[in-house]
């Protein structure tokens, strides 16, 4: 029997991964967006916070959202190979459980637009919770093109009901 009906709606934060935006160098637009197209899926939203590319501030960034008690965590920018890109590697620091199979639809359902999809080296899985009684927190890295963005949205929404629920541990 299903549960995903009864599993909560957890609070989601968005995090924007940039040293132009950061700097005020260039406005963030991806952020907003990711926001926005969130909060058109039902889910209570915060951000964009803007972070500084680099391990150290996107792991802070991370961190914090997850000690603040945010299911989702979904980051845009610093995936590609650009000298100061390691939201990745930011990410799989505080990752217990990759979900490989999430990470390779998002970059395939990309290549329906674009060949440069799959440069994206993106890393989605499970921090666990790190108090007694807690639920672990679904970090999701996506690109830092508005397109992106929106392609990237597209094809996860549909996901995150089940794996969501699988989260918290509802039977599925």
């Amino acid at each position: 029997m299903s549960h995903l009906a009864d599993a909560p709606t957890p609070r989601v934060l968005v995090i924007t991964v940039s040293d132009r935006a950061a700097h005020g160098a260039r406005e963030d637009r991806s952020g907003p967006r990711l926001v926005e197209l969130l909060t058109e899926a039902g889910y209570e939203t915060t951000g964009p916070r803007v972070v500084v590319d680099g391990i150290e501030p996107v792991t802070e960034g991370l961190r914090a959202g997850i000690d603040e008690g945010f299911g989702v965590i979904v980051t845009t920018g610093g995936t590609g190979v650009s000298p100061r890109d390691f939201t990745p590697e930011a990410t799989s620091s505080l990752v217990t459980r990759e979900l490989h199979g999430v990470a390779e639809h998002l970059r395939r359902e990309g290549t329906r637009h674009t060949p440069l999809a799959v440069l994206s080296r993106g890393v989605i899985g499970v921090a666990d919770a790190t108090e007694e009684g807690a639920v672990g927190t679904l970090l999701v890295n996506l690109p830092g093109s508005v397109k992106g963005v929106e392609q990237s949205t597209q094809a996860l929404l549909p996901l995150l009901p089940h794996l969501l629920s699988q989260i918290v541990g509802f039977d599925h």
